[in-house]
């Protein structure tokens, strides 16, 4: 089993895809990783050789991954939210960033639906 960046890579899939399970590796640099290393895309992670490996470890420490990306993202974002931005307030309230529709959507930011009870009418 291959470990990468402090990742254990599905040893049953193929070079490119199984790259994208390291945070900050998605297709087109996995793609990229790979023919830099001119290994063949087509061989699983399960057949890599040791040699391989190493040069796969020393091709993707030159980009920003794991926990040093991870960090960077949560530092970006208490950045926003201590000069109260507007998108700083939306992170701290849980809701979308990027300009989209809560009315109806945006369940997966505000959680599961609460219904409010109507007031109640009082009776003579």
């Amino acid at each position: 089993m291959a470990r990468i960046a402090g990742v254990n890579l599905p040893k049953d899939k193929r070079i490119e895809a199984g790259l994208t399970a390291i945070f900050g590796i998605g297709r087109q640099l996995a793609k990229k990783i790979v023919e830099e290393s001119k290994i063949n895309p087509d061989t699983k992670i399960q057949d890599l050789t040791e040699e391989e490996e190493v040069l796969l470890r020393s091709l993707i420490e030159k980009y920003s991954t794991e926990g040093d990306l991870k960090r960077k993202v949560a530092m970006d974002v208490k950045r926003l939210q201590e000069i109260g931005s507007y998108r700083g307030f939306r992170h701290k309230k849980g809701m979308p960033v990027r300009g989209q529709r809560t009315r109806y959507n945006a369940r997966t930011r505000k959680g599961k639906k609460r219904t409010v009870a109507n007031k109640k009418i009082a009776t003579k």
